[in-house]
């Protein structure tokens, strides 16, 4: 028979089982949501959907070639949403490494193999339904971000008290997201950082369309009262409003060099540009005479980031010549 102490223990026990059950259920729904929301733009977000109807060909990284950065200053002038790639890969998988030590107690070690053999498997589905590549880069900075999270998790989750909690581990995840970018910074700059390959002539690789060599029978033409002579190749309409030559560079970050310009006694009312893999730079403000500038040839050097397949649109009477680019590589290759 229970005394009347041991009533009210009884009853503060039950209450309490009830609130962790509670907090359980509003944990597990939490994370069923986010799951979704990250699996949504894994495969459907950034317009993968419609990217996905025009690759035909699987994409793998298994090297890792990049950590994460801040992006620099030089980023800004032609800023993009892929600048912050890497760092949303960190900071969109910090939440699982609080919530998944929040529903199961798990040792690291365990977590982060189960979480690393995880984000795998997704990479993989992304390359087979063709809606992303498989990038060994991407899986090791959503498990950093994961690694981040459940260290903030040992650091904050440590009281009843769940708001001085989450302030904690909050304050935990700013700490130390800061330290794994800097050192990750150090880290880049001392391995990863990337030198110039021999230039290699574009009409080497095969077109997209099946097209070989552009070499023969090049044409001379005069720019700014002087005869241009190609040496390796010429990208121009050949007669037609425009014209597309595609290649496909193998996800490379590549430089693409060489020269441009509108031949005399021709209307300026030609346009280059590079498309790549969503986004697009325009040649025509470096290669068309500016006004009261006399017509003349103009040389070009364009450094292009992780380059699956290139375009390069010529419209009009713009003619491009001795193109050539530079992989970038490691100083172990």
């Amino acid at each position: 028979m229970e005394t009347k102490q041991e009533i009210p223990t009884k009853l503060a026990d039950q209450a309490n089982i009830g609130n962790q059950t509670k907090q359980h259920k509003v944990i597990l729904t939490i994370t069923i949501l986010y799951t979704i929301l990250i699996l949504y733009f894994m495969f459907l977000g950034f317009g993968r959907i419609g990217a996905s109807e025009v690759v035909h060909e699987y994409t793998f990284i298994y090297i890792p070639d990049e950590f994460l950065k801040f992006p620099k200053m030089a980023d800004f002038q032609h800023f993009t949403l892929m600048d912050l790639v890497g760092l949303g890969n960190l900071v969109a998988f910090i939440p699982f490494g609080i919530l998944i030590p929040l529903l199961y107690r798990i040792r690291f070690v365990k977590f982060i193999s189960l979480f690393f053999l995880s984000i795998l498997v997704l990479e993989t589905l992304q390359m087979l339904t063709f809606l992303g590549s498989f990038d060994i880069n991407d899986a090791i900075q959503n498990s950093i971000g994961a690694s981040i999270g459940y260290c903030a998790y040992k650091i904050g989750f440590r009281t009843k008290d769940v708001w001085k909690n989450l302030v904690v581990a909050g304050t935990s995840v700013v700490i130390l997201s800061i330290a794994v970018l800097g050192l990750s910074e150090i880290i880049d700059r001392s391995f990863f950082t990337k030198i110039e390959g021999p230039d290699q002539a574009l009409n080497e690789l095969r077109e997209k369309t099946g097209n070989t060599s552009m070499s023969k029978d090049l044409q001379s033409f005069i720019i700014g009262g002087e005869e241009v002579v190609p040496k390796l190749n010429v990208y121009g309409s050949e007669g037609k409003q425009i014209k597309k030559y595609t290649y496909m560079m193998g996800n490379k970050e590549i430089i693409i060099s060489g020269h441009c310009g509108i031949p005399d006694h021709m209307d300026d009312d030609g346009a280059v540009t590079f498309s790549w893999d969503g986004n697009e730079f325009s040649l025509s403000d470096v290669c068309r005479p500016t006004e009261n500038e006399k017509n003349q040839p103009h040389d070009f050097q364009v450094p292009l980031n992780r380059v699956h397949e290139l375009t390069i649109t010529v419209e009009g009477n713009e003619k491009l010549w001795d193109v050539t680019f530079k992989k970038m590589k490691y100083w172990w290759n």
